[in-house]
């Protein structure tokens, strides 16, 4: 009889476009191991990133607004779930394979810093190699998670976690499909969240785009999805018509303009960049404070601001709150 994972794989094969990836052609794990009876191989990458620790901690990190006054602001981890219904939507449609793109989605994010892109520039200030949450993704799920084990997945979803941004060029459909996504979530939750916060209104959006993308959050989102899947359909790409991609761009324009440099989405940022650079420091200074496994990667040859790095964009907000308070405020204060 037939294992359901290669009922499933067969069925992948008669299903999906000619330019999907298909489960059996991965390039494979950095260390082999003995295939699921039940789940091919990206469903199995999907499953484990669901499970990890750092998918969990993703529900207390920063999206955009740092420490929002109310309980329906996006967090990292409901900008990755939209993220994820988004890419398998198009996915779906265009025949391509969903378990993978589902897989880079949920984990494209996981390397993310606390108080969203705020620790991240710090970090990327402060450490002398850099530090990008694109690549501390890739990082994290090789060499960090389940105390260093790593999550060993393939080598698709390692390659759609690397370059989901907008510099990056994904290797697969399936991975081009998230970073189209990626921007569509948060360009859809950002402008929701920024009316709720009454930085903006509908009717602020400029009239040039309004006019192609829609006068709304949900005609904007409708486009953006029917547009890449129109544009796509039945062709080995994924991409937008260059109606769509201008008002895209002049959207983020707008954006940035708006929302991610505005003062009363952003005051408390220096606050935010305050703590993590105190904590960065302190850290430099008390390497033997740092958790086995980290220790472990300075011993295999990686330098002590990288895993002062890796210690740093673990953290949640509270978290990273709680540990500068507990150095630096006395006790009697805190």
């Amino acid at each position: 009889m037939m294992l359901i994972r290669e009922q499933l794989e067969q069925r992948e094969k008669e299903i999906l476009a000619p330019w999907a990836s298909l489960s059996v052609n991965t390039r494979g794990r950095a260390r082999q191991e003995a295939q699921d009876d039940l789940r091919p191989v990206f469903q199995r990458d999907r499953d484990r990133i669901l499970h990890s620790k750092s998918f969990r901690r993703l529900k207390d990190k920063t999206q955009v607004f740092v420490t929002p006054d109310g309980d329906h602001y996006r967090t990292r981890m409901t900008h990755t779930l939209e993220v994820s219904q988004n890419a398998r939507t198009i996915a779906k449609a265009l025949r391509l394979n969903e378990d993978l793109t589902e897989a880079i989605a949920l984990g494209h994010d996981l390397g993310h810093t606390p108080f969203g892109h705020a620790g991240e520039r710090v970090l990327d200030r402060l450490c002398p190699e850099g530090f990008d949450h694109a690549q501390q993704s890739v990082r994290l799920v090789k060499y960090l998670e389940k105390d260093g084990q790593g999550l060993n997945l393939t080598w698709e979803v390692l390659d759609g976690f690397a370059n989901h941004q907008t510099k990056g060029d994904p290797a697969t459909l399936e991975g081009r499909i998230v970073r189209f996504s990626d921007k569509i979530a948060y360009f859809h939750h950002d402008m929701d969240d920024a009316i709720r916060g009454g930085i903006l209104t509908n009717d602020d959006v400029p009239a040039e785009v309004a006019e192609v993308l829609g006068r709304t959050q949900e005609q904007r989102l409708d486009t953006f999805v029917h547009d890449i899947i129109t544009t796509s359909y039945g062709k080995p790409v994924v991409e937008m018509s260059a109606t769509v991609a201008e008002a895209m761009k002049q959207y983020r324009s707008f954006m940035f303009e708006r929302v991610y440099t505005n003062p009363k989405a952003k005051g408390e940022e220096k606050k935010a960049e305050g703590v993590v650079e105190a904590l960065y420091e302190y850290y430099l200074k008390h390497l033997e404070l740092l958790p086995g496994y980290l220790k472990k990667r300075i011993e295999l040859g990686d330098t002590r601001e990288r895993v002062v790095c890796d210690h740093i964009s673990a953290m949640t907000d509270r978290f990273a709150i709680a540990r500068y308070e507990e150095i630096y405020v006395p006790r009697s204060w805190q």
